[in-house]
């Protein structure tokens, strides 16, 4: 039987019933609203199952959108943290990129530095070595003047 139906029974039990004057109290027939109570029981039993297998889906439903939704945040999350790995290794990798082109303009610095002072040192003894040389010439010649000069006079 419908549920329903039985609690429309039982309150047209309830307002039929016969008045108690001077109170609001019904005079109700024993047999009858114990019959009643008794279809109820067989009753509710299926409806309350009924109910309840719906909040049993419910919650499933519920727990398996719960445990679909943790995965997404977790996935999500390990997702964001890899993300944040990727650019700190990114950003470690540049500033090391850049240590790197650092140290090399420092040390071609350097070495130009080197070979800048090497060619001048270099240079400074060419010089030093070509007056050197110089003066023996201009001796050598003055030497072949004076012998030049020399057979002339015998």
């Amino acid at each position: 039987m419908d549920i329903q139906f039985l609690v429309e029974r039982l309150e047209a039990l309830v307002v039929n019933g016969r008045k108690v004057p001077m109170t609001s109290q019904v005079i109700l027939e024993q047999a009858a609203v114990l019959d009643l109570i008794d279809q109820l029981r067989v009753a509710i039993p299926e409806e309350v199952k009924q109910a309840r297998r719906i909040n049993q889906e419910t919650d499933r439903v519920l727990a398996k959108a719960r445990e679909e939704a943790e995965q997404i945040i977790g996935a999500a999350q390990e997702q964001a943290a890899l993300l944040l790995q990727d650019h700190s290794i990114l950003r470690e990798a540049e500033s090391r990129a850049q240590d790197i082109v650092d140290r090399s303009q420092a040390k071609s610095e350097e070495t130009m530095r080197g070979a800048d002072q090497y060619a001048a040192d270099v240079l400074v003894r060419l010089e030093s070595d070509l007056v050197k040389t110089l003066s023996i010439i201009k001796k050598s010649l003055e030497v072949l003047e004076e012998r030049r000069a020399q057979p002339a006079e015998t």
